[in-house]
């Protein structure tokens, strides 16, 4: 299956003993699978893996938030140009940029018990979703659907569901 061609910066704090450029290219096809519309290899998306002192910048002069969080997503079109654009490939659709934040997300992953590399890709592909359209601070039903598909495009991974241990 075709996916968004992944544009990949990481800095050198995530380390080497992860090919993050194969998770992201497997993130990618995983949310392909899961969203047909991303199924385009015209499709282009930025990582950029950082610091967390990156991502709090950014956090900052973008959502007045003074702090870091795990991943920021800037969408660069609407997801009906992107539905639109699925309808007639072609030329190259830039969907956005997805920058994560390295302590942030290691700090996470430890406190749940799994690998850092899993919990990124989890991220990676909440980062896709947002720069697919979908929101989860909109409301519980937007946040359930956006939740459903991580888990199913993390299941064709082989991640366990992260919101597994929730109170619902």
């Amino acid at each position: 299956m075709s996916a968004a061609t992944i544009e990949l910066d990481v800095d050198p704090v995530w380390g080497q003993d992860t090919d993050w450029e194969a998770r992201c290219a497997a993130a990618a096809r995983a949310v392909a699978h899961v969203l047909p519309e991303l199924a385009h290899s015209e499709i282009l998306v930025s990582v950029v893996m950082g610091e967390d002192e990156e991502v709090h910048a950014l956090n900052q002069e973008w959502r007045a938030k003074d702090k870091p969080t795990n991943v920021l997503s800037f969408p660069m079109i609407a997801r009906e140009e992107l539905l639109r654009a699925a309808e007639r490939p072609g030329a190259p659709v830039m969907l956005g940029d997805i920058i994560m934040a390295h302590g942030v997300c290691r700090r996470e992953a430890e406190e749940k018990q799994v690998a850092l590399a899993d919990h990124a890709t989890h991220l990676l592909i909440h980062g896709l979703l947002h720069l697919a359209g979908f929101d989860h601070e909109d409301g519980d039903e937007e946040a359930e659907a956006m939740e459903a598909l991580e888990i199913r495009a993390l299941a064709a991974l082989g991640i366990d569901d992260p919101y597994a241990d929730r109170d619902l």
